[in-house]
């Protein structure tokens, strides 16, 4: 082995090894580019029908983002907490209709020893009392929410001077380049972004008013859970259903197979109508490589893993068809 290939080994080593140490520094920042981008979106979609300069336009938008904001806060969060305290007296209720369903079919008795004892009510309720041990993750995450804002307003105020440093940073031949793959980044995420943003809220609204007309209890917390898991494909649709349907099991199993229809139907329409036609001027990702992104890095960092995977996998596939394919897989002899 020559002392060139040595040391190209040995800095691809070092510079694994420093990503992987500073891996939460740099989810924040990712993070705040997710969130800039965001803004960027509603930023130009001002611009164009406004002619005002960055600053006040982001200004702008942050003030309709909050007024907004605090309008759902007071429209929904009442009722929510509501339906959060109504869910915890319904779980025992639950637990006891599926133990009898269980005990009334002979072919599913077996599964009671598989039901275990730390998921009965009574060993839930002990939980509170070590609610302490979590305050620290949870200050941890506010920490984290309060720079991932502060990073995507700095961010956003001025994003050619940050791209502009990481142009500077390469070889002049590669400039023109660096900077279109920039440019090509930021507007695949966006539309990324404001295709799931528009899925999202639409499942969100079908799921609330469909819940509603089934007269199924909790309609407005399961259909937030229902929208905001859509922005996880593959694995948050399905997880998310589990809510409506455990709630409409305790009213009768008639009312589940009801709500499991229209979970299908809706699931099938966000699918494979309205995200592949929101996302197919901008991005098209495989459902198998969805997949192996979410399970691969929430295997990596758990939860913030989960969340931008698909993200992160929307800026690596566009690299990759630009460097990887166009520049060196297309021009081989």
């Amino acid at each position: 082995m020559s002392s060139r290939t040595l040391i190209i080994i040995s800095t691809f080593l070092f510079l694994a090894f420093l990503t992987w140490q500073l891996r939460w520094v740099l989810l924040v920042f990712f993070g705040a580019i997710i969130v800039a981008v965001a803004f960027d979106v509603l930023i130009q979609r001002l611009q164009k029908r406004v002619k005002v300069n960055r600053v006040f336009a982001l200004l702008i938008v942050l003030m309709i983002l909050i007024v907004a904001g605090l309008l759902i806060f007071q429209l929904l969060v009442p009722e929510l907490i509501t339906q959060v305290k109504e869910l915890g007296n319904l779980l025992p209720t639950l637990e006891l209709k599926i133990q009898s369903i269980i005990s009334s079919q002979p072919r599913l008795v077996l599964l009671k020893q598989y039901i275990p004892d730390i998921f009965r009510w009574e060993r839930v309720e002990p939980v509170g009392s070590k609610i302490l041990e979590f305050a620290g993750g949870a200050a941890n995450s506010f920490i984290q929410l309060l720079l991932i804002s502060l990073l995507s307003i700095l961010l956003a105020l001025d994003p050619k001077s940050h791209q502009q440093i990481i142009i500077s940073a390469t070889p002049r031949p590669f400039r023109n380049d660096i900077s279109k793959l920039l440019d090509d980044c930021r507007i695949a995420l966006g539309g990324w972004l404001e295709g799931m943003t528009i899925s999202a809220s639409s499942i969100f609204m079908l799921t609330w008013a469909g819940l509603s007309l089934l007269k199924v209890p909790l309609a407005l917390l399961s259909a937030l859970v229902c929208g905001l898991l859509t922005f996880v494909p593959t694995i948050g649709p399905t997880v998310a259903t589990l809510l409506p349907l455990g709630i409409a099991l305790i009213i009768s199993p008639t009312l589940m197979i009801e709500v499991l229809i229209l979970r299908v139907i809706l699931q099938n329409l966000e699918a494979f109508l309205l995200t592949p036609l929101l996302l197919s001027r901008t991005v098209n990702l495989l459902p198998t490589v969805a997949l192996m992104a979410q399970l691969s890095l929430g295997a990596l960092l758990g939860l913030p893993g989960l969340l931008i995977a698909l993200p992160l996998t929307v800026v690596l596939q566009v690299c990759i068809q630009e460097v990887l394919i166009a520049k060196v897989m297309d021009t081989w002899n």
